[in-house]
């Protein structure tokens, strides 16, 4: 999409089971899942959207990979890390809650693994990452992904025509003045 349009793509956090402990947790079969797909809708929303999503084992405790992705995010690699998370834990089944595999997810996309892990155990970006997943409660928000385009939101995984027609909506109608 950034390629199509002159856009910035921004990340925010979202904390989608906040009670997951530290460790994470053992994530049982779904009804309806295999061992490599997950239950429906999901599924053919997946596979719409052209994504692999293979079940996890584990339920990570997310928190420090949001705050891995602000970190790339502040040092210009947003997009390439979080492709690279994604990869690393729906196609390699990878637990996001371990600092090593965000080291290596890091290292992957050119970021400083070290630097970065020594932020996640100063809990430097720990406070910007609940400012926005408390703004995002606030806004009602209660899933991931959520995108917003211009006044437009929608959740969940969509194939790239969703995005195309939002955007050719939004750059058509615009933004409503903000009221005064």
């Amino acid at each position: 999409m950034a390629n199509d349009y002159e856009i910035a793509v921004e990340g925010r956090a979202y904390l989608l089971r906040p009670d997951t402990p530290k460790e994470g947790a053992e994530r049982p079969q779904r009804p309806g899942e295999t061992a490599d797909e997950l239950s429906e809708p999901l599924r053919g929303q997946a596979k719409d959207a052209g994504l692999i999503m293979k079940p996890p084992v584990r339920t990570p405790n997310t928190l420090y990979a949001l705050e891995a992705t602000e970190y790339a995010q502040q040092h210009g690699k947003f997009m390439e890390f979080h492709h690279a998370a994604y990869k690393a834990f729906w196609e390699d089944r990878q637990d996001l809650g371990e600092l090593k595999v965000l080291h290596n997810v890091a290292h992957e996309v050119g970021l400083d693994g070290d630097e970065m892990v020594k932020s996640l155990e100063e809990k430097t970006y720990a406070d910007t990452v609940m400012g926005q997943y408390q703004e995002a409660l606030k806004y009602g928000i209660s899933g991931i992904p959520t995108f917003l385009v211009g006044n437009l939101i929608f959740t969940g995984a969509h194939p790239y025509n969703i995005f195309k027609s939002a955007m050719e909506r939004f750059l058509t109608e615009g933004v409503p003045p903000a009221s005064e």
